[in-house]
């Protein structure tokens, strides 16, 4: 498991303090978690318990220099749920209230459209995502590209491992200015993927 940044950043003054009700609704929304994807793993060759990338994406969401409030950690933590594992919307409201939901929503694909429309959608509907969904977009994607190093997907090839870094940066990209700690978290993770999986044969320019 990746660790987090060595100097935790100092709260904000607009953050909200961790009162034992935020901390109720944050393990009540880990437990959801947990039980949601219960039976999914990674795909990389460890085939990690899926809810471990989850718990890494809340992390990094956390140690933004400006973190925002508990209910973004939240939603970090349900991220894939609706898109994964068939949670609703509606279940999302019913549990943790109508902003959490909304967050997720805003990363969630619309998994009936193809896979290369879906990935190209989310470069395309970057810019347009408020602060609090772009936290969880770039802290997903450092995610992706740390496991990518550490556990790479079974199957994969390393065209297909290239042009995912590829499409990771195309997406934090088209987010533009976000947070500069998550910035550098995912820099260092994109430059470590980028050495592993650097130019293949055959490189293409659109997005796998």
């Amino acid at each position: 498991m990746s660790s987090p940044p060595t100097t935790p950043a100092p709260p904000s003054a607009t953050s909200h303090p961790a009162t034992p009700h935020a901390i109720a609704r944050l393990t009540h929304a880990a437990h959801f978690a947990g039980r949601a994807h219960k039976a999914q793993q990674r795909k990389g060759i460890d085939a990690e318990p899926y809810v471990n990338h989850l718990l890494e994406v809340a992390e990094l969401v956390a140690h933004a220099e400006v973190p925002g409030d508990f209910e973004v950690v939240i939603a970090a933590l349900l991220h894939d749920s609706v898109e994964d594992v068939g949670v609703t919307e509606a279940d999302l409201v019913a549990e943790f209230g109508p902003r959490v939901a909304s967050l997720v929503m805003a990363v969630t694909d619309d998994k009936s459209l193809s896979k290369d429309r879906r990935k190209w959608l989310q470069i395309e509907h970057a810019p347009h995502l408020v602060r609090d969904a772009k936290l969880i977009k770039l802290a997903d994607k450092t995610s992706n590209l740390r496991a990518l190093v550490r556990t790479p997907p079974v199957g994969w090839t390393r065209e297909r491992l290239h042009h995912y870094v590829m499409w990771a940066k195309a997406v934090v990209d088209a987010c533009g200015p976000v947070d500069p700690v998550l910035e550098r978290l995912f820099t260092e993770a994109h430059a470590v993927a980028e050495a592993a999986y650097g130019h293949v044969d055959g490189e293409r320019e659109d997005v796998p």
